[in-house]
């Protein structure tokens, strides 16, 4: 139940409390969960920390009156901050001073009051839960009172927070800021050290996200406003052919004009897109949209059977798509009724019926534009877009994502502030990609960064040249596309890059120190998964110190790990044998909750059944959390095999091998290591690979390594070329069928 909690008395005298209570009242739209969880006596509040506002917020979601523990550096920094202190009777807290403000914190206890303290420190930085200490443990053993866990969540993105990496000095909201906050149950210290409260926080923090009001809306619909708010803002350039600059009102008038044609003359519920990145595939899943429609884009790299297979389940029949694709891509299965975007727009009248749009963009407020398109504002948890992945091993699952997810996951990456609106981003990841589908595409339309395509991962020129003619400041790809950009891009040629983020993959550490070495750019290791639409994790730059504020360094990236968790996400560790939670810090099998999460597969209730367990999502994939939060991928639990008892991890031994042979990586895969049945011991290994090697120098250069006998492959067989998806990742099932053909002609 979520309720509107009324202003209670707090510690501020009255007159002011009144005062304090108005402003808040107009300023913020707090509502609260679980205020019932409030023990009658004392008790310790452990809080997580995202403005200088959240004391207001949480006060106005409290019966009962609150008094915070701050830190002592504010009173010396400003008279305001003294003035706050006084009057509401907060504790100062400082590294100096730490046994004094304990005792003052336990002597409040004692008395049966509810004192708050923020376990991180300090005001998070990043966005996200930052190292907790564990000072609170010394103050609720020594009072002997319960901690009572609490996340709010909305505050971040204020002008009190520090996104955009600075203080107050910044657009403040013009709406009421929703503000939600989620109060835990009251526990023994016992049976809350740190980890464990990390882990409550990050649970009541996910359901506090999920209560944001934005996640309800239509993603067609906010789209179209965000557009509509900047039409003049060039939004893409489309480097398919030639230089195509592309601003946001003439993106809008396009979908537009196109949605309407579409409602007239397409049945079917889900519409096939066959587009790259760019102004064409923009426009198409937005005009769908816009439509009242589903877009699905289609993988045109995954094979006939495969793409036939999954136009059957999306009840696919119309496919819009460009001449130069048909005739580039051959062997795709193309329907009566596939569509090429230009010439239908042509048909349509062109200029003609996107000019009125045109003109209303420039003129109309933008909610008008989106009642014209007759956009509904409620989208929630109807099906927003579908993509297909096979998982990289088997046959094609249709991935249903909704509204709620694909905005969450916007909202998520904007919270962090690595792409803000001033980012000029390179889109050239597929938009059948679950990353190019919601963060090259549906963001930048959203938030306002602008995008630089480039038709295909694999033009590492073209990809080059972009960067350096459009000043890109942003690159996402995986690490078998970013090899030979790393090989061939001179520094020169790419000095307006500030971030590049890896992905799909594990990050292999000579490609990181090459980047290092030759471009002074630290790649971002990140995480993510289409059913987690996709983003989950991501490191990022370490943020400021602000200047004239204070504070310690905050930490929000950590070398071998994937980052910390997207805010409002959680997590659980599981056995990979018997399903149970085990600690955080243990390999086990990733399991995660978020808005971002999707709910099921099309029409497929076993496979969905087996993705979630009590209701987390299971990833398949085996990682441990270190104490800080961040998140080691340790490898696929496909990826293991059982070899006399043993977990053998493939990716192990392939990176054993290439370090013992010294074999060059720069033009992406060269080993593979599968696992196929073996009557004797369970599995063996093959090792597929590019290069002129022999079974018996293998096993005598890895035992001489110190490798195990039982991770040593008994099968290795050359390749023309490794098997690799259109997003860059290992093609397991491809891999997996040659390493059987190997066994079955040995």
């Amino acid at each position: 139940m979520h309720v509107e909690p009324r202003f209670t008395r707090s510690t501020l005298p009255w007159l002011i409390e009144i005062f304090v209570a108005l402003i808040a009242r107009c300023l913020y739209r707090v509502k609260s969960s679980g205020a019932g969880n409030l023990p009658a006596g004392g008790a310790l509040v452990a809080s997580n920390h995202l403005s200088y506002a959240d004391p207001v917020a949480l006060q106005l979601a409290c019966p009962r009156p609150l008094r915070f523990v701050g830190y002592e550096g504010l009173t010396k920094r400003h008279w305001f901050f003294r003035l706050v202190f006084k009057l509401s009777g907060a504790i100062s807290i400082s590294s100096t001073e730490a046994l004094s403000a304990t005792r003052a914190v336990v002597e409040h206890l004692k008395k049966g009051e509810l004192v708050v303290i923020f376990v991180e420190g300090s005001i998070s930085r990043t966005g996200q839960l930052m190292k907790l200490h564990r000072g609170y443990e010394i103050m609720a053993k020594q009072a002997n009172v319960p901690v009572v866990p609490v996340a709010h969540d909305g505050l971040w993105g204020s002008v009190f927070s520090f996104s955009g990496n600075r203080y107050l000095f910044k657009s403040p909201r013009l709406m009421r800021t929703h503000v939600h906050v989620e109060w835990g149950r009251a526990r023994p210290v016992s049976e809350l050290p740190v980890d464990r409260l990390r882990q409550e926080i990050l649970d009541l923090g996910h359901t506090a996200f999920t209560q944001r009001p934005q996640l309800k809306r239509h993603l067609g619909r906010e789209i179209v406003r965000g557009l509509a708010r900047r039409p003049w803002r060039l939004e893409i350039v489309d480097r398919s052919v030639g230089r195509r600059a592309v601003k946001a009102g003439a993106l809008l008038a396009a979908a537009a004009a196109f949605s309407r044609h579409i409602r007239k003359t397409i049945p079917e519920r889900r519409v096939g897109v066959v587009l790259p990145p760019g102004a064409g595939g923009s426009i198409a899943n937005l005009a769908v949209l816009c439509a009242g429609k589903i877009p699905v884009n289609l993988n045109f790299t995954a094979g006939r059977a495969a793409i036939l297979a999954s136009m059957k389940l999306g009840e696919i029949e119309t496919v819009i798509t460009a001449k130069a694709v048909q005739d580039k891509v051959k062997d795709f299965p193309w329907p009566e009724k596939s569509i090429d975007l230009a010439s239908e727009i042509k048909a349509m009248g062109g200029k003609k019926v996107i000019l009125p749009w045109l003109l209303a963009a420039w003129v109309l407020p933008n909610q008008w534009i989106a009642n014209m398109l007759d956009l509904p504002k409620r989208g929630d948890e109807e099906e927003a877009g579908l993509l297909f992945t096979s998982g990289s091993s088997g046959e094609p699952k249709g991935v249903v994502l909704t509204h709620r997810n694909i905005l969450s996951n916007c909202w998520q990456i904007s919270s962090l502030g690595v792409l803000p609106d001033t980012a000029t981003m390179i889109a050239c990841l597929p938009i059948f990609h679950s990353f190019g589908f919601t963060v090259t595409m549906w963001y930048p339309m959203m938030r306002g960064c602008k995008v630089v395509s480039v038709p295909s991962p694999l033009d590492t020129r073209g990809i080059i040249d972009a960067i350096k003619e459009e000043q890109a400041s942003v690159l996402v790809g995986a690490p078998t596309f970013l090899r030979p950009f790393a090989k061939r891009a001179e520094p020169a040629e790419v000095t307006s890059l500030n971030l590049v983020v890896t992905g799909a993959e594990k990050m292999p550490m000579d490609l990181y120190e090459f980047f290092l070495d030759k471009f002074r750019i630290e790649l971002m290791q990140g995480y993510g998964l289409t059913e987690t639409t996709p983003a989950t994790n991501i490191n990022q730059p370490d943020p400021p110190v602000p200047a004239g504020w204070g504070g310690d360094p905050q930490e929000a990236k950590r070398l071998g790990s994937v980052g910390r968790m997207m805010p409002g996400m959680t997590a659980r560790i599981l056995n990979p044998d018997t399903m149970e939670e085990i600690p955080a810090t243990e390999q086990g099998i990733v399991a995660f909750r978020g808005g971002n999460v999707f709910g099921g597969y099309l029409k497929n209730t076993e496979k969905t059944k087996d993705a979630f367990h009590d209701g987390w999502f299971v990833t398949g994939d085996l990682g441990r959390f270190d104490d800080d939060g961040f998140l080691y991928i340790e490898g696929r639990l496909s990826r293991f095999s059982k070899i006399g008892g043993e977990m053998v991890p493939h990716g192990t031994v392939e990176q054993r091998i290439i370090e013992t042979f010294e074999l060059d990586q720069s033009e992406g895969y060269v080993v593979a290591v599968m696992g196929v049945p073996d009557p004797g011991k369970g599995e063996a290994l093959v090792l597929l690979t590019t290069f002129d090697l022999t079974a018996r120098e293998v096993r005598d250069r890895l035992l001489e390594a110190g490798i195990p006998n039982l991770w040593v492959p008994r099968h290795v067989e050359k390749v023309d070329a490794i098997p690799v998806l259109g997003t860059g990742k290992l093609d397991l099932k491809a891999c997996r069928d040659a390493a059987l053909s190997v066994v079955a002609t040995a």
